[in-house]
């Protein structure tokens, strides 16, 4: 029904200079944001990094005034003890940091970075990819989700990206292979919605991609991946409202955990309502299923 996934290098852009904000919850200083940001643009994308000082994994939604960097300093050492609330990298102005969470680091760079850096808000916001996944549940109390669906609540399309391989990592470490994998899958899927043409998204909607583990024989390039459109919860039978048909499976998705958990190396794509956190109706599914169908792919079937 549709292609299998590819590399980013066979997508070809649809307009230059795409604005998009990009900010995690990991911390400004994690090896994971600096990558993707490189691969965002190295195909043509105008990007800016606002993430939090520090890793602050697991804070949903929480949003506090930024303050005054504390005396351990930023993560890594990326910057010293003292530090104003806000800062960036003299030499990399476009990377910046909020020391605050990343809900309130994804705010900063829609409302403040990006008129300085774009004129104007920005056209997509992305945060991850994540050091470890976000499935089901786990959304709930995900910063890097919040982040994504913050930017929804501000008026630009969010997405979340989150892999299952990793460990918190400075940004100056030697790349790994699944730093490099994840970041080109992540530029695939925002490389496939922009091309798609706007609105991105439905108004409301985010998007949550999960990764399945990568090393150095498995899943180890973004060829070896396939892109699968999926759900966050498990539906309750007869009280969940069908999902939209695809794939011939009835009326219903394959949840996110089941679809990293596949044997293969999958790429589950969820659709969801940024206000709850939850799955989106068949409506919202079926407009995203038509803006990825070049990238979308079914699981292979028992």
């Amino acid at each position: 029904m549709h292609c299998p996934s590819f590399f980013v290098a066979m997508l070809p852009f649809a307009a230059n200079a795409v604005n998009v904000v990009v900010s995690n919850d990991d911390g400004w200083a994690e090896i994971n944001i600096r990558e993707f940001y490189n691969s965002l643009t190295n195909v043509g994308f105008s990007a800016i990094i606002s993430a939090p000082a520090e890793n602050k994994s697991g804070t949903g939604s929480f949003d506090v005034t930024p303050t005054t960097v504390g005396s351990s300093g930023c993560e890594f050492s990326s910057c010293s003890a003292g530090s104003p609330p806000y800062g960036n990298n003299a030499s990399m102005p476009r990377f910046n940091y909020v020391n605050s969470y990343p809900v309130t680091s994804m705010r900063y760079g829609i409302q403040n970075l990006s008129e300085t850096y774009f004129g104007g808000p920005p056209d997509i916001a992305v945060a991850g990819p994540n050091v470890g996944a976000n499935l089901g549940l786990t959304t709930q109390v995900s910063g890097t989700v919040g982040a994504a669906t913050e930017a929804v609540k501000e008026g630009i399309p969010g997405i979340a990206f989150s892999g299952s391989t990793g460990s918190q990592t400075a940004w100056n470490a030697a790349p790994e292979t699944y730093e490099e994998v994840y970041a080109d899958l992540s530029t695939t899927i925002t490389q496939a919605l922009v091309n798609s043409g706007k609105p991105y998204l439905p108004s409301g909607i985010w998007l949550n991609v999960n990764y399945s583990a990568v090393n150095a024989t498995t899943c180890s390039s973004t060829s070896d991946f396939n892109f699968v459109l999926s759900r966050i919860y498990a539906a309750i039978p007869i009280l969940t409202p069908a999902d939209m048909t695809t794939c011939n499976n009835g009326g219903r998705l394959p949840t996110e955990t089941a679809v990293v958990g596949s044997t293969g190396c999958y790429a589950s794509i969820s659709v969801g309502v940024a206000s709850t956190k939850l799955d989106a109706n068949a409506t919202a599914q079926q407009v995203v299923l038509e803006k990825l169908s070049s990238i979308l792919s079914c699981l292979p079937t028992s």
